[in-house]
């Protein structure tokens, strides 16, 4: 019986670069996508700038007043008794319940006072109003 010389055998080997690179593209593609996960269906307005705003991720009711007088529940129109039923039956059901309100920065500061005063009187306490934040830190 013959044997093999012990040096003729080359021991197997584990390419680690290309499994590092592999992991690598994975974590930026999972990264990536999370971001588009993020589904805010919301109208286009023309926000006011603030230095100092904070984002929210987690929003119960997005409401947004447009230039020309019109209420939008996320991407849909509603009218103000329709929000303020829906509004305070989510307030019964969640009392940490919150609306964030999204209004036009050419529109009349009245007119969202009018709408907050609304909210507040079917009983919602917890506000938010949006704003564009400045890309200055």
């Amino acid at each position: 019986m013959r044997l093999r010389d012990r040096r003729s055998f080359t021991k197997p080997e584990v390419m680690i670069i290309p499994m590092i690179d592999v992991m690598f593209f994975l974590l930026v593609f999972f990264m990536i996508s999370t971001l588009y996960m993020v589904d805010v269906k919301t109208i286009a307005v023309h926000l006011p700038q603030a230095a100092h705003s904070d984002t929210q991720a987690k929003v119960n009711y997005l409401v947004t007043l447009k230039k020309d007088g019109t209420l939008w529940l996320d991407d849909r129109q509603i009218d103000t008794s329709e929000l303020l039923k829906r509004a305070a039956e989510e307030r019964r059901i969640h009392p940490q319940f919150a609306v964030v309100i999204r209004a036009d920065q050419g529109l009349d500061y009245g007119q969202v006072i009018a709408l907050l005063d609304e909210l507040k009187g079917a009983g919602i306490t917890h506000f938010g109003l949006a704003a564009e934040g400045s890309n200055e830190k």
